[in-house]
């Protein structure tokens, strides 16, 4: 390993998506889907994308989601088929453009000394959003 590599790995792992953040899968099973992202795994560059429910707005339904099925342990219990939000990885979504509600690359500028993140398509500044806060 040379001295850049094991430097840029110290530095941390910089993407373009943060948790929280409205985005479209672009390719897959769940092609065209829209929801937020859930949950971040720089090392690994991959996302839970979650949908909101509109019967249910505690529970959010898993995008790109996995069926597991959970056997019964007593009588009184019954099996169930339960599905598991599974990452997905980050070039897999794109982030929607606060102005238009499209799919957008995403960019990096200084303004007044902070870096800030804005979709590329109409140059509109993404604000870091709070949705399903549970922490």
């Amino acid at each position: 390993m040379t001295k850049a590599e094991i430097a840029r790995l110290a530095q941390g792992i910089k993407l373009k998506v943060r948790k929280g953040d409205r985005v479209m899968i672009i390719t897959g099973k769940d092609k065209g889907q829209v929801g937020f992202i859930e949950k971040v795994f720089p090392k690994r560059q991959r996302v839970v994308v979650l949908q909101e429910n509109q019967d249910n707005p505690d529970q959010p339904l898993p995008l790109n989601a996995a069926i597991r099925h959970r056997k019964a342990r007593t009588q009184a219990e019954k099996s169930a088929r339960i599905k598991i939000a599974v990452p997905i990885h980050i070039s897999n979504v794109m982030v929607l453009d606060p102005k238009t509600q499209e799919p957008s690359r995403i960019g990096r500028r200084l303004e007044d000394k902070t870096l800030i993140r804005f979709a590329k398509k109409s140059g509109e500044k993404i604000i870091d959003q709070k949705v399903m806060e549970n922490d």
